[in-house]
């Protein structure tokens, strides 16, 4: 009877390496990890603003127009590295929204004093509950939302770098030109 427990951890382990490893290894894109929200409805966004900048809303995610989200804080150093590309971005005609997360609103609206705003509105989420809602572990990360709503795309880590450009250009392009009328 126990003869046979010898054979269970290297069944065990060959279980995991055929069942779950090698698949993995296998991906199209074996660093980036899929995420459960393409082409699901944007969950909802925080109800609470920050200052006088205008309230995002879940009908700004709606309005037919492509809209990028960037969930930031002013305590976050990549979320400053990503800040002129946001800057850039908004300059050139793209809807940017930020929802800005476990911050003190005086140090938030110090930092987009100082850096200056590239969102058309915000939310704030000061205890971080809407961004699990969202499946963000930590700023800066950012969704590109259709004109209906939907994810089409969420890039984890700062908008800069080649990752950047091999990754979260081109999505944006795609979004932006299947919106075109």
């Amino acid at each position: 009877m126990s003869r046979w427990l010898l054979f269970l951890p290297p069944l065990v382990f060959l279980a995991l390496v055929g069942g779950i490893f090698l698949p993995g290894l296998f991906r199209a894109n074996p660093g980036q990890l899929p995420s459960v929200f393409i082409d699901r409805p944007a969950p909802v966004v925080p109800l609470t603003a920050l200052g006088d900048v205008p309230l995002l809303t879940d009908a700004d995610l709606r309005s037919g127009q492509v809209t990028v989200v960037n969930f930031w804080a002013s305590w976050c150093p990549p979320c400053r590295a990503e800040h002129p590309v946001l800057l850039k971005m908004a300059a050139e005609g793209v809807r940017i929204a930020g929802i800005n997360m476990m911050d003190r609103d005086a140090n938030a609206l110090a930092y987009l004093a100082e850096l200056g705003n590239p969102y058309f509105a915000l939310a704030t989420d000061p205890q971080g509950r809407n961004r699990v809602e969202w499946g963000v572990t930590a700023p800066p990360e950012t969704f590109i939302i259709r004109g209906d709503g939907t994810v089409a795309f969420k890039f984890i880590g700062p908008l800069v770098g080649t990752d950047y450009e091999r990754r979260f250009v081109p999505a944006l392009q795609a979004a932006l030109a299947a919106a075109a009328p």
